[in-house]
């Protein structure tokens, strides 16, 4: 396996061809009579700065830190089934609505910058699924513009088109050296570009404050996005933005990420202690990973689509060193069932202690056969093979 990099600096160009589900934690609620309106666009000019590192410095840049460049997300977005045109090329698309979780029926279409109509698509099934309603981020091949069916029974049909790859440079201060946890290298929010500005809301406030419960269970997911994907940072920042905004969570919902080569990103904000996921006494931040099952919970995202395929072995090796010192770090056996209560409203669930996304609700993640492999997981993490 390759060493994960300090930061995806390199970035390939790509050429994205499939979906991947924009997450599961939030209720989508229904919405009334589906009706077209104008794209609105943000993000189209500008630079700004992000300081993560400690200590001081000059110029934005703080000690032990470096300025990297990464581009502004673009967004665009419109409801109802009218064609929709962007300003930019589309390199991921979200689609969203009410009232069922069910695609049949739902399709995509996109239009190439000469007015080329590519053929109906559907939306698509599996992945994570979402209470009261429906919502997949598709991957748009550039593409210059779309229309859409909405599913049978769907209300509220909304779409955001997003470049994560060609906006306005904006500068961000990355740290020097390599980041770990417990020894395992990830890359930190700032190393894959997370503008830490989404979450917050218009007035200043934060979206989604941070709170910290102690941990019980590890659920593992895939992200059902494209296989083999060339940019998989540039999915990360359209993920973040997704789950963010557009489903009003103010952050990314889960709390680490892992891509086909085996690079960890960190997931959702837990302060600024270097503590990825964690408090400075341990506790875990509360995420959006796992609706009515968040809290105490830590999300793993897999980034592919693992139906019919496993995940490479880079992926696979960094999943089993994550979950390893996670579980030693809390002291708790990888191979144990255990009754998760949530300690907001007491819900209960009987879980394995390192569970699938479907075994909290109905839904086809983490893939049938990533789901097949968790007690291969669970023996290498509890044996070391």
């Amino acid at each position: 396996m390759s060493v994960p990099p300090t930061s995806p600096t390199h970035r390939a160009k790509s050429r994205v061809t499939r979906r991947t589900v924009i997450g599961a934690a939030g209720a989508v609620a229904a919405g009334a009579v589906i009706t077209p309106t104008v794209m609105a666009t943000t993000g189209d000019s500008g630079t700004e700065s992000t300081g993560t590192g400690t200590g001081t410095g000059t110029d934005d840049t703080k000690a032990g830190t470096t300025t990297e460049t990464f581009p502004k997300t673009r967004s665009a977005a419109a409801t109802g089934e009218a064609p929709v045109e962007a300003a930019f090329p589309i390199g991921y698309l979200g689609v969203r609505w009410g009232g069922t979780d069910e695609t049949t029926g739902g399709g995509i279409r996109l239009r190439d910058a000469d007015g080329g109509q590519g053929a109906w698509q559907s939306l698509g099934d599996g992945g994570c699924s979402m209470a009261n309603g429906g919502g997949v981020l598709l991957t748009a091949d550039q593409a210059a513009g779309y229309e859409l069916k909405a599913p049978e029974g769907a209300t509220g049909l909304r779409s955001l088109a997003l470049d994560t790859r060609h906006g306005p440079d904006r500068k961000v201060a990355v740290p020097s050296d390599p980041t770990r946890v417990r020894g395992v290298e990830y890359l930190s929010r700032a190393a894959w570009g997370a503008d830490e500005s989404l979450r917050f809301k218009a007035d200043g406030t934060e979206n989604s404050p941070t709170a910290f419960y102690p941990f019980q269970t590890i659920t593992v997911h895939h992200t059902a996005m494209t296989n083999d994907d060339p940019d998989p940072a540039a999915t990360v920042r359209a993920i973040y933005q997704l789950h963010a905004v557009t489903n009003d969570w103010g952050d990314i919902g889960y709390h680490f990420l892992i891509d086909e080569e085996g690079r960890i990103y960190e997931g959702r904000y837990s302060g600024d202690d270097g503590l990825p996921a964690h408090d400075a006494d341990g506790k875990v931040v509360t995420a959006f990973h796992v609706g009515g099952f968040n809290s105490g919970n830590l999300g793993i995202a897999l980034l592919g689509t693992f139906t019919e395929q496993g995940p490479k072995e880079a992926a696979r090796d960094s999943l089993t060193r994550l979950v390893k010192v996670l579980v030693r770090q809390h002291g708790v056996d990888p191979q144990a069932r255990v009754t998760y209560t949530n300690p907001v409203n007491g819900t209960q669930k009987e879980v394995a202690e390192i569970s699938g996304h479907r075994d909290w609700m109905e839904t086809e993640c983490p893939g049938e056969v990533m789901y097949q492999e968790l007690d291969r997981l669970r023996t290498a993490v509890a044996t070391g093979r």
